[in-house]
């Protein structure tokens, strides 16, 4: 990717090694992390917090009819104090490659939210190691990224790209700018109500209709993901030969299907909450083919 005249964006809080974490134990909102179903069902939604998801702890409470981003919250904690720390933290060239994906979506979904006649809140990135406590509760790096609708904010522990390229085989800066875009395509859709919509769906919809439901917000989030690109593309050039292929072997990388087959030698449908690979992909492409938001909406397609 072409990153050297991007601008780094302001809203990264860098809190590895403040002890925001702790090692608290997986409490949302209060409640203890329980799964409200069994088997495959379980293990793929686990798996599916681990690349690229909301929260699951968000997902668990309202697949279980929970009250989702309404709850009240665990504060998250503070950044530390300015300081040689946070001063060397500012050279990180992990840090530095965050800021300006951010920075890039902040720019394209501004002018995209402003020809809508919308106003795009930007959403703060929070870098952490270990563990974090959210505003969705407590959070640990092997869930990996996610984003809280409940304080709009992206949070990740940068050692998973390494998981990224070393477990699931997809390396190179654009499938890392995959994994950002698509928590920020999260707050696109907080941004635009649809995760409130889906949420109110979900009250009235059986375990196999809320799976398919997630599945549809998860496409949709790799579809914007791919509108950011294209536009930031048209705009400054950031892509380069190769790009493209790697972006889409990350999104094939975490499909379900492959995730499931990779944990239980078994493939259950019924059970995706994220989409398959084929589907991951397609959506992502569609996005990137297009860059027009108009073209993401996974809830009117009946094939899904």
């Amino acid at each position: 990717m072409r990153l050297d005249d991007q601008r780094e964006s302001d809203n990264i809080d860098d809190e590895r090694g403040s002890g925001g974490g702790g090692n608290g134990g997986g409490g949302f909102g209060g409640r203890g992390l329980r799964l409200p179903f069994g088997g495959i069902g379980a293990v793929v939604l686990v798996l599916g917090a681990l690349y690229f998801g909301v929260d699951p702890r968000v997902v668990l409470n309202l697949i279980d009819g929970g009250q989702g981003q309404g709850q009240t919250q665990t504060q998250p904690s503070q950044p530390q104090a300015s300081g040689p720390s946070q001063q060397a933290s500012a050279e990180d060239p992990q840090r530095r490659f965050v800021a300006k994906i951010l920075g890039s979506t902040e720019d394209v979904w501004t002018a995209q939210f402003a020809s809508m006649g919308k106003t795009y809140h930007r959403p703060s990135l929070v870098l952490f190691s270990g563990g974090i406590r959210s505003g969705c509760g407590f959070a640990q790096t092997a869930m990996g990224p996610f984003y809280c609708p409940a304080d709009h904010r992206v949070y990740l522990d940068t050692s998973f790209f390494r998981e990224l390229q070393d477990k699931l085989g997809a390396s190179g800066d654009f499938a890392r700018a995959y994994v950002i875009a698509h928590e920020v395509g999260h707050h696109v859709q907080n941004e635009l109500g649809i995760m409130q919509t889906v949420d109110e769906r979900r009250q009235a919809m059986d375990e196999r209709q809320k799976n398919a439901l997630s599945v549809k917000i998860e496409l949709q989030a790799d579809c914007f993901a791919g509108v950011w690109a294209k536009r930031a593309d048209d705009s400054t050039h950031i892509l380069e030969k190769g790009d493209i292929e790697e972006g889409l072997n990350a999104a094939s990388a975490v499909g379900d299907d492959r995730l499931q087959r990779q944990a239980t030698g078994t493939v259950t449908p019924d059970s995706f909450t994220h989409g398959s690979s084929a589907q991951r992909t397609a959506w992502f492409r569609r996005g990137l083919d297009s860059g027009a938001i108009t073209r993401c909406n996974t809830f009117a397609d009946q094939s899904l």
